[in-house]
């Protein structure tokens, strides 16, 4: 199995989800949530030629001078959206490309204008993108499908109907 950033972010989000789409059961394509994703990116994406970079298996929002920027649509899961970029950091700079990170949520703070964090690849966070990493790989192999965390995220989740019907 080849980790992705999706993975990595799905992991942090619901291990079911995580292990329902690394093996390859993407349900993604009924969500309204996915969809809004999409449609912001294919606008900000719109007469911007760094904008979506694929790169062996990961999918770069916007590469700029100093940082690789990944958007979010919001703030709801700020550890996810981190570990996500921590990963394509560390993907890039095992090739020899150097850069800090860049967090923008879009949606969320509208009053105050976009949320944005900065990352820098440290060992710290590279021994926990290797712990997540190892755990994501368990958690695949595992053969069975987790348990059903009931949380108030799932009623917005592409995997809904697949859990509660």
């Amino acid at each position: 199995m080849k980790i992705t950033g999706t993975i990595i972010n799905y992991y942090f989000h619901c291990k079911r989800q995580c292990y329902l789409f690394a093996n390859r059961l993407n349900l993604e394509d009924n969500s309204e949530d996915v969809r809004i994703g999409r449609v912001l990116h294919e606008i900000r994406a719109k007469d911007n030629k760094d904008s979506e970079i694929k790169y062996e298996n990961i999918v770069l929002d916007k590469v700029s001078s100093k940082y690789i920027e990944e958007y979010k649509k919001s703030d709801a899961d700020t550890e996810a959206a981190r570990m996500q970029l921590i990963f394509y950091l560390k993907q890039l700079q095992d090739k020899g490309i150097i850069k800090d990170g860049k967090l923008i949520y879009d949606e969320k703070n509208k009053k105050t204008g976009r949320k944005t964090e900065i990352i820098k690849l440290d060992d710290n966070n590279i021994k926990q993108l290797n712990e997540c990493i190892e755990s994501i790989e368990q958690l695949v192999k595992q053969g069975k499908v987790p348990e059903l965390e009931k949380d108030k995220k799932c009623k917005r989740c592409a995997y809904y109907d697949y859990c509660y019907l």
